[in-house]
């Protein structure tokens, strides 16, 4: 009797390892499109047998535990080249803004606007005495101030953006980090039971990923089962059970968005200087190096424009006969030249003012008119003339982008490479689950035939008796 209900009890154990392991296959299948899901099985061990006499016994098999297949060093690669991935991403982004500023093909540019000017000079020397072509100098001479200051408007407009960008994904970043702490928590309470926290721990290294593509991230494992996460070399964001927060503030000397850490016991500290890595290092490379690197060269070449034109001019005389003014005024207003560059307004509102002449009492004298006109050839910056250095800008913003375009490439190539790897170690695969959702259904249906074996036996033991 006692060994029929040792086969009873092996065939009910045998069946609730059975559903057990359909239950998990279920689980699988159901998230085959979840993101990070990492597929799990069922490790089933022998049980422990028993001693009968001379005979050693087998007792059947027991669930030992749920466990998810993962490769942690594929997990943390993929964590590190999304990194990487979201740094030339948003780089990418922010200098295809950029670069479409002083996009020449599909755009009238500042370059073709500098042409304009010199050939309304260049008009203005073949018929010094005409209204009609002083009018057309100070139109292109107008158009042209206009152009610089858009220029230098548009890349102002790109760092604001950017500084919108930072503003959001500090408050992303802050809602994972929270969210990471919690998961902390859970891992260790059920891990402390001597259980794998299988799901807490594919959505905390899905949420570690996710940061990774934000901000550069250090990872650092602790006690039962729980991580570290710091940012900017010594910025705690997560430590434990706790979480820490960034903040975005405007600094009032720059007026731009800089990022704070904040740690709830001493005055935030700005590490935006130490941010390398994800989204945020890369639009706050464009924001503080490459677009203030541009308006620097854009206002050099405004300031040596006004200056190279406005010393010619002042040297000639106007239709009255009267020394020229400054033809162009840098302002006083907030930026550089090129946000306040403009025509004269006397010259403006009067076209005579023009000095197209290089002496007094001369009605069709065009020297200086010839000399501004000749200004397109003169190398007065760099080395260079004020056309090749512009194009040379534009050339340095073109290589820019497209370098962080190429690398933008290769990155998603290699994050591909490396979660292709990932999903053949972690993956769910629906012929494996399926093939094997027939496997533990014969097995359950064998446990269920062992019993029902075992109850015949049951009963002709009690027929025995009646007879």
């Amino acid at each position: 009797m006692a060994k029929i209900n040792t086969m009873m009890d092996m065939g009910r154990r045998s069946m609730m390892n059975s559903q057990t392991a359909l239950q998990t296959v279920g689980h699988n299948i159901a998230n085959k499109t979840t993101e990070g899901f990492s597929r799990q099985r069922v490790e089933i061990v022998t049980a422990p047998s028993v001693s009968e006499g001379r005979l050693q016994m087998g007792n059947g098999a027991r669930a030992a535990q749920v466990t998810r297949v993962n490769n942690p060093y594929l997990d943390k690669q993929l964590q590190i080249e999304s990194g990487t991935l979201g740094y030339h991403t948003s780089q990418s982004d922010s200098l295809a803004k950029v670069e479409n500023i002083f996009n020449e093909q599909t755009n009238k540019g500042l370059n073709q606007y500098m042409i304009d000017f010199y050939n309304a000079f260049r008009e203005l020397s073949n018929n010094p005495e005409s209204s009609t072509t002083r009018s057309i100098v100070v139109e292109a001479s107008q158009a042209l101030a206009k152009d610089f200051q858009r220029v230098d408007t548009q890349l102002s407009h790109v760092q604001k953006d950017i500084d919108l960008q930072v503003k959001q994904t500090v408050q992303e970043i802050n809602t994972m980090t929270t969210e990471v702490a919690k998961l902390n928590e859970k891992i260790a309470g059920i891990e402390i039971q001597g259980i794998p926290a299988n799901d807490e721990r594919d959505r905390r290294d899905l949420l570690i990923k996710k940061l990774q593509e934000k901000i550069d991230i250090h990872t650092a494992d602790g006690d039962n089962g729980m991580v570290s996460l710091s940012t900017a070399g010594n910025a705690l964001l997560v430590s434990g059970l706790d979480s820490m927060a960034l903040s975005s503030q405007v600094d009032p000397r720059t007026q731009r968005t800089e990022v704070y850490f904040e740690n709830g016991h001493s005055v935030p500290f700005n590490i935006t200087d130490r941010i390398r890595g994800g989204n945020l290092g890369g639009i706050l490379e464009v924001r503080d190096k490459i677009v203030p690197d541009m308006q620097d060269k854009v206002n050099a070449l405004a300031q040596t424009f006004a200056n190279e034109v406005n010393a010619a001019h002042v040297r000639g005389f106007d239709r009255s006969g009267k020394m020229g003014t400054v033809f162009f005024v840098i302002g006083s207003g907030e930026g550089g030249a090129a946000a306040n560059i403009e025509l004269n307004q006397e010259i403006a509102s009067d076209v005579t003012k023009i000095a197209a002449a290089s002496r007094p009492g001369a009605p069709g004298d065009n020297g200086v008119a010839n000399v501004i006109s000749s200004l397109q050839f003169k190398e007065n910056i760099d080395g260079s003339t004020m056309d090749d250095y512009y194009n040379a800008q534009v050339g340095r913003i073109g290589i820019l982008a497209a370098r962080s375009n190429r690398s933008r490439e290769t990155q998603e190539h290699v994050v591909q490479q490396v979660n292709t790897l990932r999903e053949s170690v972690s993956g769910v695969s629906l012929d494996e689950e399926a093939t094997r959702m027939i496997e533990y259904q014969k097995a359950f249906e064998a446990s269920a035939r062992l019993i029902r074996t075992a109850d015949e036996m049951f009963e002709t033991v009690l027929n025995l008796k009646r007879m």
